[in-house]
């Protein structure tokens, strides 16, 4: 007898919800033993991450701050999922973006809030775009393998952003610090109100809406759906592969761009080393679990935020590295694309010789 992959010719709904739950949980349970090995109880960690970011109202705006890139950075690498491109890129296209924003604030300086602002994401834009585009290039030309493209331009980008804010850009007045002056008042986008939620999170909002739209209501929404499911059908069909590879993902990298423009004009207020704290890679994982669903993904990226504020509370209650949060992601990263294969697929047992 052997074991063997059988395709699932249909998907019933217990199955659909089983599955994510299920991952889920086992996520949380081997996180568990990853806390109780390092000397921690798993249920006063979890507690901790619960309280801390769902508890009160701070720590709730809190995980909005968190949400509003990482919303942004998803939906940017599901257009490109949805093609079955794997963009793997969008932490390097944040850092470009935020490095284009740098520069139009320093060499475009205005006090007209909305010419600046304007010109901050234009240029964001064009760079995160422009970044991830030649990489759809490579691979819808050439068929370069744009997993290593886009993972290895990552490195470029964050170390190119480095150059900067250690050498040339680098505030005199920041005792040493690798950062940049404070961009002027028109650079910053508006505070809402609540905690440190900035303005970023409308254009998250509007982000979310207009991918939905596409993929619900659009012909081209649905050319992207053909290439991602059959691309020599979507060729035979007369659909253009090469150049809505490249579209789609010089549109993923705009918005990864203009995810890192909201970041540094919401949030940070300068370049700084260190200022993505990882959004990009974690927003696959958001991707992932919302199924490539556009709604789904600013609900996700809430929770997800959650869990990256909880875990900064666990570094100064309980003294754990920041990398016990990044096991528990990795749970659950690994343990949803388990289970998108059982979803897939059932294990069958079938006669025969091993």
């Amino acid at each position: 007898m052997r074991l063997k992959a059988q395709k699932r010719l249909n998907q019933p709904l217990w199955l659909e919800i089983a599955i994510p739950v299920g991952g889920l949980i086992m996520a949380i349970l081997t996180s568990g033993v990853f806390l109780m090995l390092m000397g921690v109880s798993p249920v006063e960690a979890y507690m901790e991450i619960y309280y801390s970011a769902f508890g009160d109202s701070y720590g709730l705006s809190e995980c909005m701050v968190k949400a509003i890139p990482l919303a942004m950075a998803a939906i940017a690498v599901m257009l490109s999922f949805k093609m079955l491109i794997w963009n793997i890129g969008a932490e390097g296209q944040i850092f470009m973006g935020a490095i284009a924003a740098a520069a139009a604030a320093r060499y475009f300086p205005s006090d007209n809030h909305v010419f600046m602002l304007f010109s901050m994401g234009s240029m964001a834009i064009v760079a995160g775009g422009l970044w991830a585009a030649f990489a759809g290039y490579l691979r819808a030309r050439w068929n370069v393998n744009e997993i290593i493209t886009t993972l290895m331009m990552n490195y470029i980008a964050i170390h190119l952003m480095d150059y900067f804010v250690y050498g040339p850009w680098r505030d005199p007045a920041s005792l040493g610090f690798p950062m940049t002056a404070p961009f002027p008042q028109s650079a910053r986008l508006a505070v809402m109100g609540w905690g440190r939620v900035h303005s970023g999170i409308i254009l998250a909002a509007i982000l979310v809406f207009i991918a939905w739209w596409i993929f619900k209501m659009t012909r081209w929404g649905y050319e992207i759906r053909v290439i991602g499911e059959n691309p020599q059908a979507a060729t035979f069909a007369g659909i253009d592969y090469v150049k809505n590879v490249v579209v789609v993902m010089f549109i993923s990298g705009a918005i990864a761009g203009l995810a890192g423009m909201t970041e540094v004009a919401g949030l940070q207020g300068r370049l700084q080393h260190g200022f993505s704290g990882g959004f990009g890679y974690t927003a696959i994982i958001v991707a992932w679990l919302s199924r490539l669903n556009p709604i789904a993904i600013a609900l996700v990226s809430f929770l997800m935020g959650g869990l990256l504020v909880g875990g900064e509370s666990l570094q100064i209650v309980m003294g754990l590295p920041i990398a016990s949060t990044l096991v528990v992601q990795g749970c659950i990263l690994f343990f949803i694309l388990a289970g998108e294969f059982f979803r897939r697929y059932r294990i069958v047992i079938s006669k025969g010789d091993i």
